[in-house]
């Protein structure tokens, strides 16, 4: 999966915006105003998905192509190199997982207007 894939997968889940606070090197996917997905468009790409803290542990022992969070909270993030090791349903599983975090720790009624989109 490239990084514009992933970009557009993204875009298609409810309630998703992008920005680019950082420059116009990293896209920032957000829902409801919080971030779940930073992706890295100069030099090699990458991008970085909150996980459970757990589970990022496992998937760093299991894919090398799967590192501590750049930049990010180690414990809660995973930079994932898109190098082509990683399988495409690993990929869009770990986006849909972060984003389901993320969208779990908003308020219910900002979760209610998320839905009503």
């Amino acid at each position: 999966m490239n990084i514009e894939e992933v970009r557009d997968y993204c875009l298609l889940k409810k309630g998703v915006m992008e920005d680019f606070p950082f420059g116009e090197s990293t896209s920032v996917m957000r829902i409801g105003g919080k971030i779940f997905a930073l992706m890295n468009l100069d030099g090699p790409p990458s991008i970085n998905l909150k996980c459970n803290p757990v589970r990022a542990v496992e998937l760093r022992e299991e894919y090398p192509s799967i590192r501590p969070g750049y930049h990010m909270n180690k414990n809660h993030w995973n930079t994932l190199i898109l190098d082509g090791s990683l399988p495409k349903d690993l990929i869009i599983s770990l986006l849909d997982h972060s984003y389901e975090l993320v969208f779990n720790s908003l308020s219910e009624k900002l979760k209610k207007e998320i839905n009503q989109i």
